[in-house]
């Protein structure tokens, strides 16, 4: 979705530039202010449906507590959500909480000493590992605390257009699309039959995040649930992702992937056949006969045991937050299973936790339009986390601009040289 992806063009200037001021270490507890009580302020995503969500909890909460009201917003307008963010917590003003950090940026913020590590409080590991289970691990930071809550995904999967499947000649309901052999081919049909310019457009530009709906959630997939670094080393120069890659150019070699950024939705203009995204999906394209299916493999996979990229925003807790207390107990209460199901029932989006498919049976079973999600959300990868996110991920972006997406140089060359410039990133502090 356009409008999601490039929210967060210019994060990548901004946390750069704020890696030059950041201070060392990584907040933490905020003492007296972690048992502290009374009003506090949070923000909230722009999304409409998410500030319908928020405005609903903030207003039952502040029912039941005269003495701790909360006073929720949207964040406010800027080139970026990390942008706002950042300059906020170099101004001291951040509030105690936000519903909008991407887990991208949580290791800067963390540089700043701008977030509370919520491990501090008695309960607070332990409420996030009930909550998100093994999903969780994902979200530590190097020492195993916590500087984020994971909050909710999107887990990624390929929608594909049902009438221009049809009108190529293609089986609309059992498409041919799980093994990358099988993509191709089912790709090349499409074009070769004029039913669309690409068979699948995502966006060509070099963006940090950009990988996030091509590679990583195939590479995912392909490696049954490994990420861009584990253990502080680079994951993909090896030959999954050799072969995600070589999948990938040939798309674009044969003309059956844009090289040139549409201006537009191509997937709701039918400019492109496929894309893929996340369950906010379902709404946006509520106009398109639309199927979905899981990411494909090299040999294919079975869907339930198909992983994916996460799309997540969590919730960070803000040092400037004089009221800790108060902040943990309403960050506990907007996260509990009723919240959560009202976040799932208003948004659509997928709350980060362990039971969601069977606590939330009857909404699945009433919406099956959401029920793959719910399940894919089982599994699914995160960004690698650290203070250089970012520029990890450029790093990895710069290199499949280059080899992939315009065929310049060798592939596997391209993912070695990006693997080395992680690794140098990963090892700083």
């Amino acid at each position: 979705m356009v409008q999601r992806r490039t929210a967060l063009i210019g994060a990548t200037v901004l946390l750069a530039g704020l890696g030059l001021t950041a201070c060392s270490g990584g907040g933490g507890g905020g003492g007296d202010a972690l048992t502290a009580k009374g009003p506090i302020t949070i923000w909230y995503s722009n999304n409409e449906s998410e500030v319908a969500w928020g405005k609903a909890t903030v207003e039952a909460w502040n029912a039941d507590h005269p003495d701790e009201q909360v006073k929720g917003q949207e964040i406010p307008a800027g080139k970026s959500s990390e942008e706002v963010i950042g300059a906020a917590i170099t101004a001291g003003n951040a509030p105690c909480l936000v519903y909008n950090t991407a887990p991208s940026a949580v290791g800067q913020f963390q540089k700043q000493g701008g977030l509370v590590d919520l491990s501090s409080f008695s309960d607070g590991a332990k409420y996030i590992e009930d909550r998100s289970g093994d999903l969780a691990e994902q979200y530590q930071d190097a020492d195993g605390k916590y500087y984020q809550l994971p909050w909710k995904s999107n887990p990624v999967m390929i929608f594909y257009n049902k009438d221009l499947f049809t009108k190529a000649g293609l089986d609309a309901e059992s498409p041919a699309l799980s093994t990358y052999d099988d993509f191709l081919a089912t790709s090349k049909t499409l074009v070769d039959a004029g039913v669309s310019d690409y068979a699948i457009h995502p966006a060509p530009t070099s963006e940090f995040f950009q990988s996030q709906f091509d590679f990583m959630p195939l590479y995912a997939a392909e490696t049954g649930g490994t990420g861009l670094v584990e253990d502080g080393k680079a994951t993909f120069a090896d030959g999954a992702g050799e072969d995600v890659a070589t999948f990938w150019r040939d798309l674009y070699d044969q003309g059956l992937a844009g090289q040139e950024q549409y201006t537009g939705d191509s997937f709701a203009d039918g400019e492109a056949a496929m894309s893929i995204v996340g369950p906010w999906a379902v709404n946006v394209y509520k106009d398109v006969n639309w199927g979905a299916v899981p990411v494909p493999t090299k040999d294919g996979t079975s869907p339930e045991d198909t992983y994916t990229f996460s799309d997540a925003k969590n919730v960070g807790m803000y040092t400037a937050c004089e009221n800790q207390g108060t902040a943990w107990d309403f960050l506990k209460y907007s996260t509990s299973e009723d919240s959560d199901r009202a976040l799932l029932e208003t948004t659509g989006q997928m709350p980060i936790r362990t039971d969601l498919a069977t606590t939330y049976a009857d909404y699945f079973d009433a919406n099956p339009s959401y029920a793959l999600f719910g399940d894919q959300a089982a599994r699914t990868i995160e960004v690698p986390s650290g203070p250089n996110t970012v520029a990890e991920l450029q790093a990895f972006r710069d290199a499949w601009s280059s080899s992939v997406i315009f065929g310049k140089g060798d592939v596997d060359s391209s993912l070695k040289d990006a693997a080395s410039k992680i690794d140098e990133l990963a090892a700083q502090d």
